[in-house]
């Protein structure tokens, strides 16, 4: 391979810069403004420029048919306005980590999961791009336990370089999703440690689940893992609350272990209880779906 190969391109550079020059000035500001702001600027100002406002009408047109007009506006301001409020979060670092670090664990899972961590037990805790999904992860390496997470690198290489430094200041250790990555996570597992997974975006190769109806290839990797290793596959959510700033974690009961399909279809309705109970806090952005949204 050529040495140039791995290098950013011109528009990587130009992105990354933009989006930096943008996180500087957000970190000028007092914690509560900064998140609050992001969230207004990527609700007002990106979302409508990246195309979201329309893949999140379309989704929404898929999956929720009947949903009255004026929620859906409502969805295409607030779905975006998560996000940006997420990505202000992980990029406060310590001041993000001092938010969640003493959130208790809630849900029918949390005492089997601290039990776990107790005994020194692995675990596989799956979850999706809810929330903040990354509030969970840091508040439970705060209170001792031994997380690690595996991730999709991004392809614009350089800010791939700067979101992987600021995932890893909120709990380490990180698995990046090739071969080197995955073996690295296997013997993690195998040594007694917990990995997190978020398995709700569109997989090619992946298993025809449901996701709100629809056919929805998902990942079965969470799930064989699970089986493989003996280790509880355990849905997990950081739930945002009405302040827009704090969260409540919630641990779902284990997977009752069976084959990995029918595994991961349950976490798939897990998920989607509990966003039809928080619709604006899952990232209708992605093309989820075998029916896709067209390209923008």
């Amino acid at each position: 391979m050529n040495d140039t190969e791995d290098l950013p391109t011109l528009s990587d550079r130009i992105s990354t810069s933009v989006f930096t020059g943008l996180m500087r000035v957000l970190r000028a500001m007092p914690y509560e403004r900064r998140v609050a702001l992001a969230g207004r600027a990527m609700s007002g100002l990106i979302a409508p420029l990246a195309g979201w406002r329309r893949r999140i009408r379309i989704n929404l047109a898929m999956t929720c048919p009947d949903l009255p007009a004026s929620e859906v506006e409502q969805l295409v301001r607030l779905v975006p306005d998560n996000i940006g409020r997420s990505l202000s979060e992980i990029y406060s670092g310590d001041e993000f980590l001092d938010r969640v670090r003493d959130l208790p664990l809630t849900g029918p899972g949390a005492a089997h999961l601290e039990a776990l961590r107790t005994e020194g037990k692995p675990a596989v805790l799956v979850t999706g791009h809810f929330g903040n999904y990354d509030a969970w992860r840091g508040a439970l390496h705060a209170r001792g336990y031994r997380i690690g997470a595996l991730y999709r690198p991004m392809n614009n290489r350089a800010f791939n370089a700067q979101y992987v430094e600021a995932i890893e200041g909120i709990a380490e250790p990180l698995f990046p999703r090739d071969k080197r990555g995955m073996a690295q996570m296997l013997r993690y597992l195998r040594d007694g440690g917990m990995v997190g997974l978020a398995i709700d975006q569109y997989f090619r190769a992946g298993a025809a689940c449901t996701f709100f109806g629809l056919e929805a290839k998902t990942p079965l990797s969470a799930a064989e893992l699970a089986l493989k290793y003996d280790a509880p596959m355990i849905p997990i959510f950081a739930v945002r609350q009405k302040d827009g700033l704090s969260f409540v974690i919630e641990v779902e009961e284990a997977i009752p272990p069976s084959d990995a399909q029918t595994m991961s279809q349950q976490f798939n309705d897990a998920l989607e209880r509990k966003v039809r109970a928080h619709m604006d806090q899952w990232f209708w952005i992605h093309r989820r779906w075998k029916k896709r949204a067209p390209r923008d």
